[in-house]
């Protein structure tokens, strides 16, 4: 089935919020709280990390939940409704915290928050893969979905350049910006895709799931490959971007307003990139094409370290070279899982969405958690000063070109080499789904 793009597009809305979100709490909530708020830096990057970490050990539950669920509004749409006040009273708290607030407060928030965010990214990912059965149509709706997410950012990312140049905010007020244009369109938008965009109403007795089936899925050869991926291209640019505004501030000479300007470039770049790489994937297929990009990722990457600081415009174009590649990992993966997904159902007569969505949750959680705590971590043990006005020595800046530059590079090296030896491509997926049309006797409406 082919949806329209009005219906994407509406499907694709929740991304902005959700986004718009999931960047500050990598890029710009760290820093703030360690730079502007005064935290120790390393009990910045531990939190971040371990709060993370622990909130992956919920992944199963809301996936196995989600599976076993059955209502006539669908599996996916009610755990988003139910996800969005608390995802926006977690938002508000974190992004309105003053001058005085300690380890427990970013603790408490931040394990609300998400909690939260799990509930609605995984309900979500889940529902985009049952929009379409097809191979092709799948990369579009994840298309829309990343088209989506990079729009989210983008509009995050100038609030605080505009509300600097047009009413002189402090850095701040920016941050508070961002937690406002959250807590206001989140429930907006997640309320919008619910009622316009339906849902696959699964109407069959749910099998039996929890933690040993979560576990045995690992034991498909394309779930290993593709999660392995998603990691190694979830810890790339999530390092990146935890570092990025100390990289470009402190070894490129930038102001902080030239580095978001950069920033912003880089995602306009991703944004751009979107259509091509589904295009490629209908010419090479998927994994194919996801390796092309963790290749060009990985060249790109590296090659910053090597542009002047000036002029300003080589820099931008680093930017949008580096950040091309940024679409691909997150239109495909997604893509290449709902194919999984359809093979896991042929094989054990069970639809393990959830869980599989659970377990990218993971994945993508692990990579950015690390991102922040390992970087962080590893920038106050060589002697980094992350407090403005502080000079840093000379191998303190050899270590953030390090963490900035070398371990994404070869982190986005190993993703190529990791997908290249997936299988279930196109002709493969075609002929699972011929078999799922003969052999499934599941009543499949929509809500």
């Amino acid at each position: 089935m082919r949806l329209s793009n009005w219906r994407l597009s509406a499907f694709a809305l929740p991304c902005l919020p959700l986004a718009a979100l999931g960047l500050p709490l990598v890029v710009y909530l760290p820093e703030y709280y360690a730079n502007d708020l005064g935290l120790n830096l390393s009990i910045v990057g531990a939190t971040f990390m371990m709060v993370r970490i622990v909130d992956i050990m919920i992944d199963p539950f809301i996936g196995a939940a989600m599976d076993r669920y059955r209502s006539r509004f669908g599996r996916f749409r009610p755990a988003m409704l139910l996800g969005a006040p608390l995802l926006a009273i977690g938002t508000y708290m974190l992004f309105m915290a003053q001058k005085g607030i300690g380890p427990a407060y970013l603790i408490f928030w931040l394990t609300v928050t998400y909690f939260a965010y799990s509930l609605v990214v995984i309900a979500h990912a889940a529902w985009a893969s049952g929009l379409s059965g097809d191979y092709d149509q799948r990369s579009r709706v994840y298309s829309f979905w990343q088209v989506g997410n990079i729009v989210g950012m983008i509009m995050v990312l100038t609030l605080p350049t505009v509300l600097e140049k047009v009413y002189g905010n402090s850095h701040g007020q920016g941050i508070q910006a961002m937690g406002w244009f959250i807590v206001i369109l989140l429930p907006l938008a997640i309320g919008f895709a619910a009622r316009t965009v339906g849902e696959p109403i699964l109407t069959t007795t749910p099998k039996p799931s929890g933690l040993g089936v979560y576990f045995g899925l690992f034991r498909n050869s394309e779930v290993r490959r593709i999660l392995v991926v998603d990691l190694a291209m979830g810890l790339a640019p999530g390092i990146t971007s935890a570092l990025f505004f100390f990289f470009f501030e402190q070894v490129k000479g930038m102001s902080k307003g030239q580095a978001g300007l950069l920033l912003l470039l880089y995602f306009l770049a991703g944004l751009a990139g979107a259509p091509l790489w589904n295009a490629l994937s209908k010419r090479i297929g998927k994994h194919k094409t996801l390796a092309a990009a963790c290749l060009l990722y990985t060249v790109t990457q590296t090659a910053l370290v090597f542009v002047p600081p000036q002029p300003v415009w080589l820099l931008g174009i680093g930017l949008v070279l580096a950040g091309l590649p940024y679409s691909a990992p997150g239109v495909m993966l997604r893509s290449m899982m709902a194919d999984v997904g359809d093979e896991e159902r042929l094989r054990t007569g069970a639809d393990r969405t959830g869980l599989l969505y659970a377990l990218f949750s993971g994945t993508s959680k692990i990579g950015y958690a690390l991102a922040v705590g390992v970087s962080f971590i590893g920038l106050d043990m060589v002697g980094f000063h992350a407090v403005s006005g502080m000079q840093n020595s000379a191998s303190a800046l050899l270590g953030l070109q390090i963490f900035y530059v070398g371990v994404p590079g070869l982190l986005g090296l190993l993703a190529t080499i990791v997908v290249l030896g997936y299988r279930l491509d196109g002709p493969r997926h075609a002929q699972i789904r011929d078999a799922l049309a003969l052999r499934d006797g599941a009543t499949i409406a929509e809500g």
